[in-house]
């Protein structure tokens, strides 16, 4: 089976490349993300394998139906970027990677969280220019404060039984409770009371077009002033040019992120010698109360791994069995 990688990274020529070849595959493997003006290169394989800023909208499934090609494996857990609809009509069968390390996120939002707390980034910056003043330094204790994690699936799981460690108290919103979860002490809220409650507020759910920018301005101002915000689920779930707003008010006290709405076409790439075109992210990144991280937060080896293993095992099963399916199987 010859396969078209999309987005290609050095991490996948570590894990996914050897894992196809070991498994019989001929991958092809392309830097650019697979849009509507990529598609030609796709021409000839059997399935395409892409990663979460590819785009799977209409007119790229049209056009991969319209070579033959039948099987998409999303390397990645989120699928906002499908058109699911137009893929069932087309018959184009997809699979994801639906937990290929909840942990990996999770310690990610908690890292975010501290460095972003403890000015860690910037008594860094500071350190190794010989700067050792403590000017600007102080944080916050986070035993007794009140942590909301917004999405309480695999990732949000791990991140509540985190901060119960740190000896926070634990607000969850989920359309779906955790019985486990509340077991130990995690409280469900609805989200406008786990947001005026929350010191910190962290976001692991899904992106769906019914939650799109669900922290916006309203939202925001529901929030402690002075809180946190940590996004390392999707980057549409906040309005960033509401955040940015309520940074400059205050309101705000700071903003983590390891997604961005207008991500596509920027993360991944290097932009220290042209300059990043996006002016609104340049902006975010030069503030103290702002962190960023490149859409990073899944990348462990052990995640790593999982991906590789779960692609390849979709794509043997997807292609072998029209009829399959595998747990992570979307269409």
């Amino acid at each position: 089976m010859k396969v078209a990688v999309f987005s290609i990274q050095q991490h996948d020529h570590e894990h996914l490349v050897p894992g196809l070849t070991a498994a019989g595959m001929e991958p092809v493997v392309y830097a650019e993300r697979l849009t509507e003006e990529t598609i030609h290169l796709a021409a000839g394989v059997d399935a395409v394998c892409v990663f979460t800023n590819d785009d799977l909208k209409r007119g790229v499934i049209d056009g991969l139906a319209d070579q033959g090609i039948q099987v998409i494996a999303l390397r990645c857990s989120g699928y906002d970027n499908l058109d699911v609809g137009r893929a069932r009509e087309r018959g184009v069968r997809v699979g994801r990677v639906p937990a290929y390390s909840p942990n990996a996120v999770a310690e990610h939002a908690v890292a975010l969280l501290l460095t972003l707390n403890r000015s860690v980034h910037r008594a860094w910056d500071r350190t190794r220019r010989g700067d050792f003043r403590l000017d600007h330094l102080t944080g916050f204790d986070l035993v007794g404060r009140t942590v909301g994690v917004v999405g309480t699936g695999r990732i949000g799981q791990v991140f509540a039984r985190i901060m119960l460690g740190f000896g926070c108290r634990v607000l969850a919103h989920d359309p779906y409770p955790n019985a486990e979860l509340q077991a130990v002490g995690v409280e469900y809220r609805d989200l406008d009371t786990l947001l005026a409650e929350s010191s910190v507020v962290s976001l692991s759910c899904p992106m769906t077009p019914e939650n799109r920018h669900m922290i916006n301005a309203d939202t925001l101002a529901r929030m402690p002033r002075g809180a946190f915000l940590i996004n390392t689920a999707r980057g549409a779930l906040v309005d960033t040019d509401a955040a940015e707003i309520a940074l400059d008010s205050g309101q705000l006290g700071g903003f983590a992120l390891d997604v961005y709405e207008a991500e596509a076409g920027l993360f991944f790439r290097d932009w220290s010698l042209a300059g990043l075109p996006d002016r609104r992210l340049a902006r975010l990144m030069q503030r103290d109360d702002v962190l960023v991280t490149g859409h990073q937060a899944f990348l462990t080896h052990e995640a790593l791994t999982n991906i590789a293993d779960t692609t390849v095992s979709n794509l043997t099963t997807l292609h072998q069995d029209p009829d399959a399916q595998p747990e992570g199987r979307v269409v």
